[in-house]
Parts: structure tokens; sequence; C-alpha cells
């Protein structure tokens, strides 16, 4: 029987290393995190409120043509990043900050609500969780340009608004792993206790 796990967590702290480790396990595909081209980055870095909108509406309609991918794909699938997290984390994420208006958060949220509940959800969503201050850490350590000014502030309203998400999930089962004292990419009895617990919610 097909599976479709999704894999969520903060920047840098993982994901794309347990989906690979993950895909490779199981005999999954593994989808990871597109860095696609939006036509509205550059203007958005300029003009934060002005491009907001325009650019996390991009974002959710690849992300949603993403998830018809995998839910037409007829592998068991495992995505590295999913649709709810751009739109329960980081859209909303700029909303509270008022780069996006309420008239412009009240028409993506009717877009995304409407399409959640057309795509058929994950049957497993592995939530990484961590500190500020682990996360940090990892960003650094994996020494991406365009990352070296994302300062602790943002990591920590982002690591707020994924709790807040997790905790009120319901389309999907939600595993939350504490990754701050585990790593999967370099010791492998952490990853192999992980799958332990993992399969117990796969059956």
């Amino acid at each position: 029987m097909k599976k479709f796990i999704a894999i969520a967590g903060n920047i840098g702290i993982g994901k794309s290393t347990l989906t690979k480790k993950l895909a490779e396990h199981y005999d999954f595909k593994p989808y990871l995190e597109p860095f696609s081209e939006n036509p509205y980055l550059q203007d958005f870095y300029k003009d934060m409120k002005k491009w907001a909108f325009h650019s996390q509406m991009y974002f959710l309609g690849k992300r949603l043509q993403d998830h018809y991918q995998l839910v037409i794909d007829k592998h068991s699938v495992i995505q590295d990043r999913s649709v709810y997290e751009n739109a329960e984390v980081f859209a909303k994420h700029l909303y509270r900050k008022k780069f996006i208006s309420k008239r412009d958060w009240k028409v993506y949220n009717q877009i995304y609500k409407t399409c959640i509940r057309i795509l058929p959800p994950p049957d497993l969503v592995i939530y990484l969780k961590a500190s500020v201050g682990n996360i940090m850490e990892r960003i650094q350590n994996r020494g991406r340009d365009f990352e070296k000014s994302i300062d602790e502030h943002y990591i920590s309203d982002l690591n707020d608004l994924y709790d807040e998400w997790a905790g009120n999930f319901k389309l999907a089962p939600v595993l939350v792993i504490n990754y701050d004292d585990l790593d999967f990419k370099y010791r492998e009895i952490d990853f192999k206790n992980f799958l332990e617990v993992a399969e117990e919610y796969l059956k």
C-alpha cells in the first residue's frame, strides 16, 4: 500500500537528511524541497511589505502543485517540507509582522484552506523540533550564503509558529521528534532508534 510521509521543521534543522535516509531505508521516492526561482523574491527583499503577498502566493501555488504530484505518484513518497508549513508558518509569520495585509491574508487563506480540503493529506507528518541555539548552529555549519543574515529572533518566531501548527494539525498523525540531542546524519544509532518509533506510526 502506498505511503505519503511529510518531514516538517525549521530552517536548517535536518529535514533533507532525514528525507534521504528514510527514502533509502524504505525504498520510497524522495521529494526534496525545490530551489526553484521565485520571480518575486528580488522585489520582496527590496520591499517586503509591497511584495510579500505576491511572493507567498507563488510559493503556495508551487507547493500545491508539488502536493498534487505526490498524490498521483504511484510510488510511496517522502516530502521535505509541506504546503501546510508554507501557509501556517512562513506566510502566517509575514502576516503577523504586518508585511501581508488583513485583506490579502483572507484571500490567501481562502485559497489555501479550499485546496487542502480537496487534496489528500499525508499518512504521517514527522516534525523535527529543536532549540533556537541548536538550529542557528546547524545553519552556520552548512554555510549557505543566503542564510547568513538569518537572526535568532526570526528562527524563534518560526519555532513558535511550528509548535502552534503541529499542536493543532488534525489532518494526519504528527510524530514530534526532539532533535536537539540527535544527529541522523552522523550517528546511525540515533536513526535506528528513531525508526523503531516511526514504524509504529506507519503500521
